[in-house]
């Protein structure tokens, strides 16, 4: 079921999840994650798989350096891991992790509990 937003109220809920992330101090929590990163991880995670290196380059409109720099920042945190493909060795092949699927769904509770605050 859609829900359907005002434009000031789309844009309160984005500050308030936004104010969420900054204010998270749990230490296994990264919060300082770029728009860039947050939405190859969100991609990842919420898309169907397979997810390639180039897959997101040209799903994103951004050349692969860029998909492999935030890979590497969401790879750190142990969010998402790599491998190749072994159908086609030029294929990089981006895996869901534990770790990542329990940050994805704290994210996903962190909007439901902003959303639930926003007012008329």
């Amino acid at each position: 079921m859609p829900v359907t937003l005002r434009p000031a109220q789309a844009l309160k809920l984005m500050q308030e999840v936004f104010f969420d992330l900054v204010r998270e101090t749990r230490p296994d929590f990264a919060s300082d994650f770029t728009l860039r990163q947050m939405t190859i991880l969100l991609t990842i995670y919420l898309d169907p798989p397979p997810h390639t290196v180039r897959g997101l380059a040209k799903k994103l409109n951004v050349t692969k350096p860029v998909i492999t720099r935030a890979l590497d920042t969401l790879g750190k945190y142990e969010l998402v891991t790599r491998r190749r493909d072994d159908a086609d060795l030029r294929n990089v092949i981006i895996q869901r992790t534990v770790k990542g699927a329990l940050y994805v769904e704290t994210l996903g509770d962190m909007v439901s509990k902003s959303a639930s605050r926003l007012g008329p």
